[in-house]
């Protein structure tokens, strides 16, 4: 927004929206080979086979009656056996090559982006060249950049323009720092791949952001150990969570449970009157028009599979909560699509229906929403654990009666005054966020995956603690979006959940879901014993504060 107000007036800004995307190469079909459309097409092979296998099934049995050699053939057969063969080859090659391939058109959220954007600059495996420490590499640059000053290029036009994303990430951060007059040298540019993030992570890109990755463990979860990474720049949090980590390794480790699996968008649509609102509501609540819905819906990919609908009306407006199943993908994009093939399919029975936006805020997206805390979002996962006596007290510094009190206390009672929503915990977006960071995902919903209860009490009479953490809705994946990068994949691929599952769709988003679960509980069990104990200022003076005498400095 700063560099918006200091352009001057005169000059348009070079953080221009860049127009629609022009149709690419990419999506060209089978069935644009044929002379004719392909419906047309497809009759005309489908009457030719049939046509052709009736009369030569019709001669062959004359010939069996008669006696007849069959090698013998007339040219009225000669023609019938070409005109099989031809149309068995059509019908397997054109229809077949477009049903594979509107297979992957349908399910290209779950591979590679859109190759229309991915196109103006190479992507390789391998590391960029190294570049000088310039941000502008070449002398012949300057004409670029007082084209991206003066408006006639635009500065989300540079790596089309270019060719080459490092190029044009350097130019664009030479036109701002003369835009602002302020230096960034500070923030690195050198070093990225930036082909990697053109039309999926980060657009108009002047540099990178290095967060340090720790890493807590292991982490013994359901019988396997996990090594997690945590990405943050809070002292004391990777060591605290490692800490939690430990004590539930030598108390025989945690266990999860995966209660639901499903992610939501609700759209908004308004009628003329809340009756015929209603109307809506009831055909789409009825369960004898679900399986008609579905079908529709689960056009948008062969991953997206329609779970349930959930209407709210306010007056003559509508809200409608799709939830559905999204593979190892996180799935907004897959169950966006869809919604809109509903909606579309609606129109034609509810003519009258103005739809406002595909989303509504009742599915709920990255904010705090009871509906998500109540309904579940994404995957809904308890995790627990049995801490003995003699861990709390060696490993922990802490007692089990206190521990109990303080929970009761702090994260049920003190969260009720304070009217939290999904926060009955002590710091669950801590461990969430750096897991996030880590591996990839959206860090904007962290807002409704820390939605977190924990639970302690004491038992086997009263010696060990049980912990539980119940997370409704952790919204991961393992495909699509950032999980693509070269640091998050492999982050990803140190806790063995790169990718998409091989052997059940979903299986790795689920289980890395679970592996949050089990981080934010050795998290919360750590940062309560330090509360219950009185270490926490220490701990964080030693990790994160300098020692340094401040005020010797004055």
């Amino acid at each position: 927004m700063d560099v918006r107000r200091r352009l001057p007036p005169q000059k348009p800004t070079f953080l221009n929206p860049p127009p629609p995307p022009k149709p690419s190469a990419a999506s060209t079909r089978a069935s644009d080979a044929l002379p004719l459309p392909m419906w047309l097409t497809n009759i005309i092979f489908v009457v030719l086979f049939f046509a052709a296998a009736t009369h030569l099934m019709r001669v062959w049995r004359d010939k069996i009656r008669s006696s007849s050699p069959l090698h013998i053939v007339s040219l009225s057969d000669m023609a019938a056996i070409v005109s099989l063969v031809s149309s068995v080859i059509y019908l397997i090659g054109f229809s077949g090559v477009g049903f594979i391939q509107s297979d992957i058109t349908e399910d290209e959220e779950q591979q590679h982006p859109n190759p229309q954007f991915v196109s103006s600059c190479p992507q390789s495996l391998d590391p960029p060249p190294p570049h000088p420490d310039l941000s502008v590499s070449a002398s012949d640059d300057e004409d670029l950049v007082q084209s991206v000053l003066n408006g006639s290029l635009p500065s989300y036009a540079l790596e089309s323009t270019l060719g080459d994303c490092r190029r044009a990430a350097g130019v664009r951060r030479e036109a701002l720092r003369r835009i602002t007059g302020r230096s960034l040298d500070g923030l690195p540019i050198d070093g990225f791949d930036y082909a990697s993030i053109l039309g999926q992570c980060c657009e108009l890109p002047v540099g990178f952001v290095q967060i340090p990755v720790g890493i807590a463990g292991p982490l013994v979860l359901d019988g396997v150990e996990y090594y997690v990474p945590m990405a943050t720049t809070e002292g004391c949090l990777v060591a605290s969570t490692n800490r939690g980590f430990k004590a539930i390794s030598v108390s025989g480790g945690a266990e999860s449970v995966i209660l639901r699996d499903g992610m939501t968008r609700a759209p908004a649509v308004r009628f003329g009157s809340a009756k015929k609102a209603a109307q809506l509501k009831f055909f789409l609540e009825d369960p004898a028009n679900f399986d008609m819905l579905a079908v529709v819906f689960n056009r948008s990919s062969r991953f997206a599979r329609l779970q349930s609908i959930q209407c709210a009306l306010a007056g003559k407006n509508l809200y409608m909560r799709f939830t559905c199943s999204t593979g190892d993908a996180m799935g907004m994009n897959m169950v966006s699509k869809g919604v809109q093939n509903v909606l579309d399919f609606l129109q034609n029975d509810f003519p009258d229906m103005d739809v406002i936006s595909i989303s509504g805020n009742f599915c709920s997206d990255k904010k705090p929403a009871a509906v998500n805390w109540i309904e579940g979002r994404g995957k809904s996962v308890v995790c627990e654990a049995v801490i003995k006596e003699d861990v709390v007290r060696k490993v922990l510094k802490a007692s089990v009666p206190a521990l109990v009190e303080l929970n009761m206390l702090k994260n049920l009672a003190g969260s009720a005054v304070a009217g939290a929503l999904g926060g009955f915990n002590a710091h669950a977006s801590n461990i969430v966020s750096a897991v996030f960071i880590a591996t990839g995902q959206d860090p904007a919903q962290n807002v409704e995956s820390s939605h977190c209860i924990t639970m302690m009490e004491a038992v086997n009479e009263g010696k060990d603690l049980h912990i539980s953490v119940t997370m409704p809705s952790i919204e991961v994946g393992t495909v699509g979006g950032g999980t693509q990068l070269a640091s998050q994949a492999a982050c990803l691929n140190l806790l063995g959940v790169k990718g998409a599952s091989l052997v059940s769709p979903g299986d790795n988003s689920r289980l890395l879901s679970t592996i949050v679960a089990g981080s934010v509980l050795a998290g919360e069990l750590s940062l309560m014993s330090a509360l219950a104990a009185g270490q926490l200022v220490n701990s964080h003076m030693k990790y994160n504060r300098s020692s340094k005498d401040m005020s010797k400095s004055y």
